[in-house]
Order: C-alpha cells, then sequence, then structure tokens
C-alpha cells in the first residue's frame, strides 16, 4: 500500500508517467508589471544558477487562487517566483520603465 501512495505522490507533481519527461504546459502570459518584474529580476541576474531553496507556507486558498490569475502564474512555485521577484526589484522598476524610453523602432506601426 505505501508503495501505490509514493506512485500517485509523484503522478501528481510530475503528471502521468506517459506525459513525457520534462514536458511543461505552455506558458501563459504574465500580465504587464509582474513580467516586468521577472525581465528585471532576469536582467540582474536574480533568477541565474541552479534552483535550489525550498519554500513553504500554507496559504488561505481564495488568496492563492485571485494572485494566480491576476499574475497569470500557472503554479505555486512560479507564483512564488512573481511575488519574490515583484519584490525583490520593486524598487528599480521606475527607473528601469525609464531606460526604456526609445527602445520601441520609430517604424513599429502603432496604428494610430
Amino acid at each position: 500500500m505505501p508503495e501505490r501512495n509514493n506512485k500517485r505522490r509523484a503522478e501528481r507533481r510530475r503528471g502521468p508517467a506517459n506525459a513525457g519527461r520534462g514536458a511543461r504546459p505552455a506558458k501563459k502570459s504574465t500580465p504587464g508589471r509582474f513580467e516586468e518584474a521577472l525581465t528585471i529580476a532576469r536582467q540582474s541576474g536574480l533568477l541565474e544558477g541552479a534552483r535550489t531553496r525550498i519554500l513553504r507556507g500554507r496559504m488561505p486558498k481564495a488568496l492563492v487562487e485571485r494572485a494566480k490569475a491576476r499574475s497569470g502564474a500557472d503554479s505555486d512555485t512560479q507564483l512564488i517566483e512573481v511575488a519574490l521577484a515583484n519584490l525583490a526589484v520593486a524598487d528599480e522598476y521606475p527607473a528601469w520603465l525609464l531606460s526604456q524610453t526609445g527602445t520601441v523602432s520609430e517604424d513599429l506601426d502603432l496604428e494610430f
């Protein structure tokens, strides 16, 4: 019986055995400021390196679901990454946004 429970836990973590190793669902687009926070974190080198740190916590279901819906995160891990990136680079956002001035090509048709 314990062997069967371990198999079920593993399937919940990875998906069914025939789903293919390493296969991930397509990532949803993370809306505006959350994507920008991840971009700043990536450019700052904060998302580099091995993922060795484990964070855990019990949260109200409604809070997690609302945060996932608002951020576009597909998983709890992605939600935590977006939240941490947002906190880590919050003070850098205005400077980064201003640094983007002039980065759009003048040839881009904005349809207005």
